[in-house]
């Protein structure tokens, strides 16, 4: 039997299976102990690898921190390399999943005499202990494709932020077509691994209601991550959901 179905109907359907490879590939997702068993690798020897890279990144996004006033919450701080580099001015919060990474950044806040550090605290992003409404700005470095739930951490970023504050995440995400694509595509099944997914879309970010997009922007080096910045709604008042009785 002869296939009389046009050409471009045969491609835009070949496009769309393509599509549903490279979309199946993103459902791969870490627990909480492979997230901690990854970081524990990691501890080591974080500054002088994945903290170098993202050096710029980090500079970037504190350098528009400092402009601001009050309360700051860093989610991730991981080994404490951005900590130096907040403005005396600011009450610096950090939290970290991974116990090696905090006992870095305390071993830093010591020897660097970081007074306007309060606290170091080891908690999950996705349930945070604080109240509702606490921070003027809460930032999450290098975090969102580490998680095993992005839109459970994206709410609770919202929830202790203050009415008018500021949620800025910097990141990487993932791009369908190219080579970089295809690079990510082909590391994904190692994210137990590495402890982060090399295939996120940026969707996953676009969930809280509250929270209003207001700049978007590539960072150095290459462009490979990103720095997102949004607004909370000065008339919300976000608050964790009831659990079910």
């Amino acid at each position: 039997m002869s296939d009389n179905k046009p050409s471009s109907f045969r491609s835009a359907t070949a496009r769309s299976e393509a599509q549903k490879g490279r979309s199946a590939t993103k459902v791969l997702q870490l627990d909480e102990g492979q997230v901690r068993d990854a970081y524990r690798r990691w501890a080591p020897v974080y500054d002088y690898t994945f903290g170098a890279v993202s050096t710029a990144g980090r500079r970037h996004a504190v350098e528009i921190i400092n402009s601001g006033s009050g309360r700051v919450l860093e989610v991730g701080v991981g080994t404490g390399l951005s900590l130096p580099n907040y403005k005396k001015h600011l009450d610096i919060v950090g939290i970290d999943l991974a116990p090696e990474m905090l006992e870095k950044a305390r071993e830093r806040v010591k020897a660097e005499k970081l007074t306007n550090v309060s606290g170091l605290h080891e908690m999950d992003a996705s349930n945070l202990t604080f109240p509702d409404n606490t921070f003027d700005t809460t930032v999450a470095m290098y975090v969102i494709t580490v998680v095993p739930d992005p839109k459970k951490v994206m709410l609770e970023l919202a929830r202790v932020t203050k009415p008018g504050g500021e949620v800025m995440l910097v990141n990487h995400f993932s791009q369908d077509e190219g080579v970089r694509g295809w690079v990510e595509r082909q590391m994904a099944p190692f994210a137990d691994l590495v402890g982060w997914h090399s295939v996120f879309d940026v969707s996953r970010v676009m969930v809280c209601p509250d929270l209003k997009l207001m700049d978007r922007k590539a960072l150095r080096p290459w462009g490979i991550f990103t720095m997102m910045r949004f607004r909370k709604d000065e008339g919300s008042a976000s608050r964790r959901p009831e659990a079910a009785e």
